[in-house]
């Protein structure tokens, strides 16, 4: 009797486990089929802005790997989004190619890029390794100056070929880009419970019991740089696609400091609401408060603050002081 009164809740947890992902996946499933159908009624720059929503969403989603499976923190990863970009943009002007074509030469440009900085730079963590990716956010516009030749100095370089001829520019670029945010979205689902995410995992957690596994903390660190830097150059691709453009002036040292601060509105997390939710902070609030003028500083760190204390809520409830019983 003992035992049947112990199997039946456990029974009853994992139906409430399996209820409750079912009502998460519809829930999902819900978001991707409002955001598919909203160009039947969106206009033309609200298209443009989600599609730089979305991409912006990957280039949060790259940091917010950072954080969660090394334990660290990038403000230079404006330059692999950068990469990725000007990849795009080289290879159309070049080659005449389209973005069928350089999406993968992205990918790995800059998953080659992350290894050859965080190879080096594996010993490194915390406020140092913040600094070492700094100066990579700050080295870049000088290089994109620099090599005037293939990137177009100043002016920078236009993107114009359509993946698909016959269908509208503002369509192709709004589904393409919420396409791969989806398709990495449910990528990162697999991550978190396979064998190797669960690796990385413990070799943050638990260093000393990962090492005894054959799982070293450094090429722990290696191997997370090396994947966040390939999905920022996944979102510079598309962010540059998106545009229709790529340029110096967007990618600058705040351009990097911007994908911290979405990375931090949505907790770190690696699901497709909490990429929106930074995609869109970085993206939607500066172009609805650019009327502001001089105030846009001043009502963006207001919406910083808010948005930060919101989603912070559950954790500030600690801080609180505890009533004492009678």
């Amino acid at each position: 009797m003992a035992v049947s009164d112990l199997a039946h809740p456990s029974k009853a947890g994992l139906s409430a486990r399996g209820g409750h992902l079912d009502l998460v996946r519809l829930s999902m499933l819900g978001l991707v089929v409002a955001l598919s159908l909203l160009p039947i009624i969106a206009g033309g720059f609200l298209l443009y802005s989600l599609s730089l929503c979305f991409a912006n969403a990957l280039a949060v989603l790259s940091v917010s790997l950072l954080v969660r499976y090394g334990g660290e923190v990038s403000i230079g990863h404006s330059f692999f989004v950068a990469l990725g970009a000007y990849a795009v943009a080289i290879v159309e002007h070049r080659l005449g190619l389209s973005i069928v074509v350089s999406l993968p030469l992205a990918i790995l440009l800059g998953a080659g890029a992350g290894f050859v900085f965080a190879f080096p730079s594996r010993r490194l963590s915390g406020i140092y390794l913040a600094v070492a990716t700094m100066a990579l956010a700050l080295a870049l516009p000088e290089i994109l100056i620099g090599f005037e030749k293939f990137t177009g100095g100043f002016e920078g370089l236009y993107i114009a070929q359509d993946v698909i001829p016959g269908i509208p520019k503002a369509l192709q670029r709004y589904y393409i880009a919420l396409l791969v945010l989806v398709l990495v979205c449910l990528a990162l689902a697999h991550f978190r419970k396979s064998s190797q995410g669960l690796a990385l995992l413990m070799a943050r957690a638990q260093p000393r019991a990962a090492e005894a596994m054959g799982i070293t903390r450094s090429w722990a660190r290696i191997s997370i740089f090396t994947l966040s830097a390939a999905l920022a150059a996944l979102a510079g691709a598309l962010t540059g696609f998106a545009s229709s453009t790529v340029s110096p002036n967007s990618f600058t040292f705040f351009s990097g400091v911007f994908l911290l601060v979405g990375s931090v509105v949505s907790l770190n997390r690696l699901s497709l609401p909490a990429a929106l939710v930074g995609g869109a902070f970085i993206t939607l609030v500066p172009t609805y408060l650019a009327q502001a003028g001089d105030w846009v500083p001043i009502l963006y760190g207001v919406a910083l603050v808010v948005v930060t204390l919101i989603a912070n809520a559950g954790d500030l409830r600690r801080f609180r002081p505890r009533r004492r019983g009678r």
